[in-house]
């Protein structure tokens, strides 16, 4: 095989299949259709042709008949009158004239014959004609209903196009919506835990505000409270400490002249 002829099956089998990809089987049996009533539109024009035709050869079959037996008549009053000369020209006329009517005759039976087969013809290819329109009828219904179950069938598989495309959507916007969800839990359970300050305040509203000031007013309150507990405490010690140290300082001072005298 040359290239040439590689390249040619190559290009009609590419061509075939781009063909076959947007080629509508409505669309082809709706053009058939068409063309068979076009076919059948010629053959009933073929018919009236022909038996126009037939009827122009009756009409002229019949002047000539009526020309013929005009001739006749005058051949008879011819040969009365003793004129045999102009009764034999007459009849002279008048065989020319039947030689065309025997011709037309002729002419006549073969258009009446051609007319029979075109009708006939015509009428075979109207039932035709008919037979291909029930059934191009009902393989377009059977392909329209197997298109549409096609389309669902898919569509509850997720495999078509548009399903599909439909379906990437919805999985990006759950995703999305996934991992927005888990962002702001994490941002709230970082500022539940203190790591994150929230500088706009707008995660407490006012109830809460108020109850964390009362607490920590609590809180103060009561560690001022302790605080001054330990202070006083702290103070009454210290006093206890300061007389107890008075009186042994001035019994250490008689002591130490007593000694000192001793010494002395």
């Amino acid at each position: 095989m040359s290239v040439f002829q590689r390249l040619s099956m190559v290009f009609k089998s590419k061509a075939n299949k781009a063909l076959d990809s947007v080629e509508d089987p409505r669309e082809t049996l709706d053009y058939s259709y068409q063309k068979q009533l076009e076919l059948l539109q010629k053959v009933r024009r073929g018919v009236a042709d022909v038996a126009t035709s037939r009827k122009r050869v009756e009409l002229q079959i019949q002047q000539l008949e009526q020309q013929s037996g005009k001739l006749e008549n005058q051949s008879r009053a011819a040969l009365q009158q003793g004129r045999e000369d102009l009764a034999r020209e007459a009849l002279t006329r008048r065989s020319g004239l039947q030689s065309q009517v025997d011709g037309l005759k002729e002419q006549h039976e073969q258009l009446q014959s051609e007319e029979q087969k075109l009708t006939l013809a015509a009428q075979r290819l109207q039932a035709k004609v008919d037979s291909f329109r029930t059934r191009k009828e009902t393989i377009k219904a059977t392909y329209t209903a197997a298109q549409a179950q096609s389309q669902i069938s898919e569509a509850f598989s997720g495999i078509s196009e548009e399903m599909g495309d439909v379906g990437m959507a919805v999985q990006r916007a759950e995703d999305k919506t996934s991992e927005m969800q888990a962002r702001a839990g994490a941002v709230d359970e970082l500022l539940e835990s203190g790591a994150l300050d929230d500088v706009t305040g707008s995660s407490k509203d006012d109830i809460q505000s108020e109850l964390d000031r009362m607490a920590s007013s609590s809180g103060v309150e009561l560690e001022l409270e302790k605080m001054k507990q330990e202070l006083g405490e702290g103070s009454s010690g210290t006093t206890q400490q300061i007389e107890g140290g008075s009186g042994s300082t001035g019994s250490g001072d008689q002591v130490q002249p007593n000694r000192q005298g001793e010494g002395t």
